[in-house]
């Protein structure tokens, strides 16, 4: 037993002394990369899946141990043809999880323009387009209209977007309360706001199938619910039997805002950072350097 312990203490050491800085950066990745997996599975149907395909190679272990040759064939055709099975049972959560990386900090920093004056622009068009959301939705809230709004980022909602009609107009209080008049033929969709204009209507979002969802939800939050998971859009929705005002971004759903929290909410969500705006301050004013430099 201690010859043992002693060998095995001295393969140790052999090892720590051919480790280097690579094999730690290899492991780090690898141990984020399985914690990103587990992250991305937990809570969803994935997770059940891959229960069952943890079952099954139990039983393909279990086969081959006892020589059970039928059951140990069949299991491995199976799982020979597993990578194709699992990309089509996984599709929804391997394109989220694509989307997630298309769409982090890291890479939307360096692809978003800076210095630019149409980029200015569109931020203060979209400041107005806050102020008219939260004044209509606090109007909403008085008279208990229902009201579906969804703030397109980096994701694009072209597919939702043909669900509905297309409008391209500038955001008011009143075109929101026309849109979603009870009574008019576009209130039971949702209102589509692309580049800080009205840009689509009545349009049909994909529910959400989360079944821990509160039952006493309806499908106006299941859908505000359902593109949010789907997408990283902002969603304000209005309840048509309470008239609170609730928001779902990646797939959660908080609920009853005043004015003061949704437009806080909205502004450090949709507006750039300070520390952005500071940086295409001092890259326009570089920009202004070089020009007068070479005139």
């Amino acid at each position: 037993m201690l010859d043992d312990l002693y060998n095995l203490f001295f393969a140790f050491i052999s090892i720590l002394r051919t480790f280097e800085f690579k094999d730690f950066l290899d492991i780090v990745l690898v141990a984020f990369v399985i914690y990103s997996a587990i992250k991305l599975v937990r809570e969803t149907r994935a997770e059940q899946l891959i229960k069952g395909i943890l079952i099954l190679l139990c039983l393909y272990l279990l086969s081959s141990f006892i020589n059970l040759s039928m059951m140990t064939a069949l299991l491995r055709t199976l799982f020979e043809f597993g990578v194709l099975a699992i990309i089509v049972l996984f599709q929804p959560e391997i394109r989220k999880a694509l989307e997630q990386i298309g769409r982090s900090k890291i890479i939307t920093k360096y692809m978003k323009p800076t210095g630019d004056k149409d980029y200015e622009a569109l931020d203060g068009d979209l400041s107005k387009t806050i102020n008219a959301v939260v004044d209509a939705v606090t109007i909403f809230q008085r008279s208990k209209t229902g009201a579906l709004i969804v703030f397109e980022r980096q994701t694009k909602l072209g597919d939702i977007i043909n669900t509905g009609t297309i409008l391209n107009a500038s955001a008011s209080t009143a075109i929101f309360g026309n849109l979603f008049y009870n009574k008019a033929p576009l209130h039971d969709g949702a209102v589509i706001i692309r580049n800080a204009s009205v840009y689509a209507a009545g349009c049909i979002l994909p529910l959400s199938k989360n079944e821990s969802i509160d039952s006493n939800l309806g499908t106006r939050h299941r859908a505000g619910i359902g593109i949010s998971e789907e997408s990283d859009a902002v969603v304000v929705i209005v309840s048509e039997e309470t008239g609170n005002i609730s928001t779902a971004i990646n797939g959660r759903l908080e609920r009853n805002h005043s004015r003061e929290s949704l437009t806080k909410l909205l502004e450090n969500e949709l507006l750039p950072e300070k520390g952005d705006a500071a940086e295409r301050s001092i890259l326009s004013i570089i920009k202004k350097g070089d020009k007068k430099h070479e005139s």
